[in-house]
């Protein structure tokens, strides 16, 4: 994936126009797992949904690789978004019923999706009976069911608490590992980043410009005594100062 000179700016009648992103560039390796970083409110999620095809870039490029057309990329947004009216396993199988894949079809994949995510056992619960990260992993099947080469997440694990959140790093990191997919993950922890991701992006405050692109230098094999790791420290100390700098600040 390459997106290059990308800007996006948003205009009201009657208002200021807002650059929310200005002259980005981003280069995304077939089967990497990138962390994008900046402060509330930057474009990150702009960048993401253009990225996507959600939204359209006033400007430049961005050229998905012949592996990752736009069918075979997935999305995770911020909130579940789950039907309350269907289990766990039919929503897992609704981009697949969109698609018009066989009753057969669906139920096997879906099936296939929430095992990967830890959710076997929960197939026929409804979303009213389900936590928030069980809410959460089940979004995640929702993306995986279709097997996906391009995977882009919003904050997927923003409202959670924190061992949840870790659980679910884990899960994700060990999903990238077994798939091969490439990964694009948006969130605003420094420490999620550096768990997670092979390489991190950091954006300055709006209009976003890519203020860092930073190689985490970890193991590939990572668990959560990783965290109390010095040389975690480190990759969490570079990746704050360049946020202090993208949002204006000393570090």
């Amino acid at each position: 994936m390459d997106v290059r000179g990308v800007r996006r700016v948003f205009r009201s009648a009657g208002e200021a126009e807002v650059v929310a992103v200005d002259g980005v560039d981003l280069a995304i390796a077939p089967g990497e797992f990138v962390a994008m970083l900046g402060p509330s409110g930057c474009g990150k999620s702009t960048l993401l949904r253009m990225i996507a095809g959600l939204d359209r870039a006033d400007a430049g490029a961005i050229r998905i690789d012949r592996g990752e057309e736009r069918s075979a990329i997935a999305y995770v947004f911020q909130d579940a978004h789950l039907l309350p009216w269907r289990s766990v396993q039919d929503n897992a199988a609704l981009p697949l019923e969109l698609l018009g894949r066989d009753a057969g079809e669906r139920r096997e994949a879906a099936r296939r999706a929430i095992e990967q995510v830890g959710l076997g056992d929960a197939a026929d619960r409804f979303p009213a009976q389900l936590s928030g990260g069980m809410r959460m992993r089940v979004s995640l099947a929702r993306a995986l069911v279709t097997e996906p080469r391009l995977l882009l997440l919003d904050e997927p694990f923003a409202a959670l608490d924190e061992i949840t959140r870790q659980q679910l790093d884990d899960q994700l990191r060990a999903l990238w590992r077994a798939t091969g997919m490439t990964v694009l993950f948006v969130t605003h922890s420094i420490a999620e980043a550096a768990f997670l991701a092979e390489r991190a992006v950091v954006l300055t405050r709006r209009p976003a410009r890519v203020v860092l692109e930073h190689r985490i230098d970890l193991p590939s094999e990572r668990d959560a005594a990783l965290r109390g790791d010095p040389r975690f420290a480190h990759e969490t100390r570079v990746l704050y100062e360049a946020l202090a700098r993208g949002n204006g600040g000393a570090a």
